[in-house]
């Protein structure tokens, strides 16, 4: 089965939607994965009318929305772990929120990683942290049932935070939930941090990986840094992954055209 693939649409910085798509679907992607602070710095506030005309925006361009990621990026007043239970009511209710903006925009799946927003607070082991997220994300599955969209938990390395630093810890917060509607992220820069080989921690979770995220440590895209994709690619490939491969790279400097060629370009090398 081909790969599909997606690139994360704050690659393209303040460049207009339309021309940002046209770009990537001219490079040969042909799925749209949104970060919400780009399409407004309150979500609440970005209308029904304004969610057709951007999903428009992406049916014309014969691209497709994956769904969301940094979710609670640059974000006030919402955080997974803490011991603080109004501030995590008001985070299961904001992704409610977000759980109907990405169903309103055609997408699928919400990719949870926000490090800050997730952190252990002072004195809080791993245990307690692991239930009070459990505890956000109970509530937040009624709205994903109703949306048809799923969450991927996403662990992030040590540098970055705290809490879900392993795909195995990713795995564990989801079976305390045990919804087939949240489910594991995998994301290459992140898993260069574990002790395993990037592609053992992908056939050892094939089955819970429901999305995956293709960039390398050095912050740029797949195959522009040091982390070989041969092995990663027959990795999905074995594991029969049928979900997107998606671009999500974090040092814009080389500007969105070069990443976006250059990164699938990459990818399609690496396939056998």
């Amino acid at each position: 089965m081909p790969f599909r693939y997606a690139i994360c649409n704050e690659t393209f910085g303040d460049m207009p939607v339309e021309d940002a798509l046209r770009l990537a679907k001219d490079a040969g992607y042909t799925g749209w994965e949104v970060a919400p602070f780009m399409l407004s710095d309150d979500i609440s506030s970005f209308s029904k009318s304004e969610r057709r005309t951007y999903r428009d925006l992406m049916t014309d361009a014969e691209m497709q929305c994956v769904g969301l990621h940094w979710l609670l990026a640059k974000t006030e007043g919402y955080h997974l772990t803490t011991r603080d239970a109004i501030t995590r009511a008001s985070t299961t209710a904001y992704l409610c929120d977000l759980a109907e903006l990405c169903a309103d925009l055609g997408g699928k799946v919400m990719v949870l990683g926000s490090p800050q927003q997730r952190n252990r607070t002072e004195g809080q082991s791993i245990d307690e942290a692991m239930e009070n997220a459990a505890e956000v994300l109970r509530g937040v599955v009624p709205a994903l049932h109703s949306h048809g969209v799923r969450i991927a938990l996403e662990p992030l390395g040590p540098a970055e935070g705290d809490f879900l630093n392993t795909a195995d810890e990713g795995v564990r917060l989801a079976e305390m939930i045990d919804d087939d509607h949240i489910g594991l992220h995998l994301d290459v820069k992140a898993m260069s941090s574990e002790s395993k080989p990037i592609e053992t921690v992908i056939r050892e979770h094939a089955d819970s990986m429901i999305h995956f995220h293709a960039n390398d440590p050095n912050l740029l895209g797949p195959g522009m840094g040091d982390v070989p994709f041969q092995p990663i690619m027959q990795a999905l490939s074995d594991i029969d992954y049928d979900g997107w491969v998606s671009v999500e790279v974090f040092d814009y400097s080389p500007g969105a055209e070069t990443l976006a060629r250059e990164s699938i370009a990459n990818l399609k090398s690496s396939i056998g």
